[in-house]
């Protein structure tokens, strides 16, 4: 079972340290950001949850939330907020903005984990069984069965092009470099370069027919679906 991934956004280096090898501990995939605008630089929309420090530099935490709550690609990501502001007004103003919990420091990591459990479970099972598809016109994966289709014929995609595909399609119009390709897509414990990632998308431009035009490269910076 392919594991959940959490971005934690928090300026505190030493906080996000602990989050990340207690979390990864737990079994869940995670990275960090230490600004809103480093975390606007990653793949978001493939984050199963976030875990939102509110007291950011520049951009805060709500002004954070608050856009990517506007945006269809990453709207349906659940949100927990991190912060020392235990004001009332504060903590219904992040349920306004759709926070799905909140949680005032200092905390216990115990207490935290168990909220993060809490939530991807909930919504697990909020999801419904339906959408389990990621498409542009007529290129279309169903996520449920591993199988890819170009205007409605079947198109034999191997594991790892398959996973690129659906990294690409999830975070359309954003430009994802190698680095971040190898880390979402190859597992933890294969060692490969970047060319790698070259290799795989000639690969899958050869099988998606017209719908190779839309993997633009980006040079020196990666690729994107557009």
């Amino acid at each position: 079972m392919e594991k959940q991934r959490i971005l934690v956004i928090d300026d505190e280096p030493d906080l996000c340290d602990i989050l990340l090898y207690n979390l990864r501990e737990g079994g869940y995939r995670a990275d960090c950001a230490y600004s809103a605008e480093e975390a606007l630089g990653l793949p978001i929309a493939h984050y199963d949850l976030l875990l939102l420090d509110v007291m950011l530099p520049a951009m805060s935490g709500f002004e954070l939330a608050a856009k990517l709550k506007t945006d269809s690609s990453t709207s349906h990501i659940p949100i927990i907020f991190l912060t020392a502001k235990d004001a009332e007004a504060d903590t219904l103003q992040g349920f306004d903005i759709g926070a799905d919990d909140y949680v005032t420091k200092p905390f216990s990591v115990r207490e935290l984990m168990a909220r993060v459990k809490a939530v991807l479970g909930r919504v697990a099972a909020s999801s419904p069984a339906s959408v389990a598809v990621q498409a542009y016109e007529g290129l279309v994966l169903d996520l449920k069965k591993k199988t890819a289709t170009v205007d409605g014929l079947d198109v034999a995609l191997t594991k790892t092009e398959f996973e690129l595909l659906k990294l690409l399609l999830s975070c359309r119009g954003q430009v994802l470099a190698r680095s971040q390709m190898l880390e979402q897509v190859w597992p933890e414990n294969v060692v490969v370069t970047e060319r790698t990632v070259d290799v795989n998308i000639a690969r899958l431009r050869k099988k998606i027919g017209d719908y190779s035009r839309c993997i633009v490269a980006r040079q020196g910076y990666g690729y994107m679906f557009e």
